[in-house]
């Protein structure tokens, strides 16, 4: 007899799935522990394993879509056996009429505007997509580039728009066939969760008076009303810059590329699809020194002048990562009752030990890895630090993840190393490297920016001696490093000259009391002291 399987609640925070990838296609054969799928929680991305044996009969949630969790995700059963019943509404339980509400609850929330948001009835055969939510923390999306405009075709899977999240940029693809009729945002627009973004559907089809009162519409009537000032009150040098990136086809990532580095992309011949410039491009791109040099020199010499002149103030628009930080810091800061710790480490033993460990082949590790290892095997010693506030109870995390604070242009991320206590110096060296790396361009997956139990800032690398950081909830604790800095120090009765670093440890007091955040303070002091106490 055929049964039904649902999407499974994997994390305690999970409502909603997503099928990252099947395993089994319809037809196949599935023996218990066989992986199915591969689900994408608020959280992680997890294979999912079948419980059952038999064949796979019918798939609830394509590759790549979304569905609650209790929804019909499969169904299993002997080949050849009708499910029509099933799919259709009237069994087992809840399972079949659930599948069918959330099937109309997806195509209210991802297709179609509500009722209140239209004048009109939808006309047949058109489809009416909204801004997508792509992340657990996402309200608003931006869109960063259309790969699609108004009267194109559009085929299900194509890449409508990069849509940037307050995480990362994401291709969002069309699930939908016909013509792009409408575009509910401007490129470089913003628009609320669940507004409209595009719509699709036959060719010639009057949609002026669909979606006339949704959110989109009333974001996209101030961006109309913006257009006009901007060509009479903007500054020469943006003007520019505005219309001369509008015609070039640039991805956002080289884009931004190219503002960091201060390449002029007119002058790039793009090797992506249609001529695109892409990321190589940028990297590879190497300007020509008789012209480049007196043209950047006149145009700094140009925007000085103009700047002394006319002393403009100027705007820019806060990114959805900025406007995250700026939100959660702020409950952070005002929601957790911090206190502040501060002790001096004498790092000369750190810094021979730090020598020899470089001297081996093919390593080279940090200080701040140093330190990474330290708390972390610090935090397993006291694991009253590497604990939440959970409103009536305290929860006391099992796994040490430590997250490292990242600057990018946006602000800051915070990227977690998995069980960090458990890794060796090389491990956490390549690993903070690599997500760095990868922050600065919008490459991490959320899942590797989720679940830390413990955090640590670094600005010693600024010459920054001391500071103090604003935890990062639900941590109970971040510790901020400073930098080494030579000083007199009295050792053995005698003035010497020392290597000292300065570390404050930010706490929330709900959790960590007074006692103990200078106890954990003392033993992470030993440990940089002596750097062999780490191999015990």
């Amino acid at each position: 007899m055929a049964e039904v399987i649902t999407m499974p609640r994997l994390s305690d925070t999970m409502t909603e799935g997503k099928v990252a990838k099947w395993h089994k296609q319809v037809g196949e054969k599935v023996k218990e522990g066989d992986i199915l799928a591969e689900i994408e929680t608020d959280k992680a991305v997890q294979d999912f394993e079948s419980e059952i044996e038999g064949t796979l009969l019918y798939v609830g949630v394509e590759e790549g879509g979304a569905a609650a969790v209790d929804t019909v995700l499969a169904i299993i059963g002997n080949e050849g056996e009708d499910i029509s019943a099933l799919k259709g509404g009237s069994a087992p339980a809840a399972g079949a009429s659930e599948e069918k509400k959330s099937e109309e609850e997806s195509k209210t929330e991802n297709k179609a505007t509500s009722v209140e948001q239209t004048t009109s009835e939808v006309p047949a055969g058109v489809e009416i997509i909204t801004m997508p939510r792509l992340s657990d923390t996402m309200t608003e999306g931006k869109v960063a580039k259309w790969h699609k405009q108004v009267g194109d075709t559009v085929k299900e899977g194509d890449i409508l728009a990069e849509i940037e999240t307050d995480k990362a940029v994401q291709d969002f693809e069309s699930e939908f066939n016909g013509v792009l009729l409408k575009q509910g945002v401007e490129e470089g627009g913003g628009a609320p969760v669940d507004s409209v973004l595009a719509i699709i559907g036959p060719a010639g089809t009057d949609v002026s008076a669909v979606g006339a009162t949704a959110p989109a519409k009333e974001t996209e009537k101030p961006a109309e009303q913006k257009a006009e000032p901007k060509k009479e009150e903007a500054a020469p040098t943006q003007a520019a810059n505005a219309s001369s990136s509008d015609r070039i086809a640039i991805s956002p990532l080289a884009k931004k590329m190219a503002e960091d580095k201060g390449v002029d992309i007119h002058g790039i011949q793009g090797s992506g699809e249609n001529g695109r410039i892409v990321k190589k491009d940028i990297e590879n791109y190497q300007p020509s020194q008789k012209s480049s040099a007196p043209a950047q020199a006149a145009s700094a010499a140009a925007q000085v002048a103009v700047n002394f002149v006319q002393g403009e103030d100027t705007e820019t628009q806060n990114s959805q990562v900025r406007n995250v930080i700026a939100k959660r810091l702020a409950e952070s800061k005002f929601s957790a009752p911090h206190y502040y710790l501060m002790v001096e480490i004498n790092m000369d033993k750190a810094i021979e030990a730090r020598k020899e460990i470089n001297s081996l082949p093919d390593t080279k590790i940090s200080f701040n890895d140093m330190i990474i290892k330290a708390t972390a095997v610090a935090l397993r010693k006291h694991p009253q630090v590497n604990s939440s506030w959970a409103g009536d109870k305290i929860i006391h995390r099992g796994n040490i993840n430590v997250g490292v604070a990242v600057a990018i242009p946006d602000g800051l991320v915070v990227p977690v190393l998995k069980n960090t206590d458990q890794m060796n110096y090389t491990q956490i060296s390549a690993a903070v490297k690599d997500m760095a790396s990868r922050a600065k361009t919008k490459a991490l997956k959320a899942n590797e920016m989720e679940g830390s139990t413990f955090s640590i800032s670094n600005l010693g690398m600024f010459g920054i001696e001391t500071f103090t950081s604003i935890i990062n909830q639900p941590n109970s604790a971040i510790l901020s490093v400073g930098a080494i800095i030579e000083k007199p120090i009295v050792k053995n009765g005698q003035i010497v000259v020392g290597n000292i670093m300065k570390l404050s440890l930010a706490c929330d007091h709900r959790v960590v009391d007074g006692a103990t955040g200078a106890e954990f303070l003392q033993t992470l002091k030993t440990y940089l002291e002596n750097p062999l106490t780490l191999l015990l």
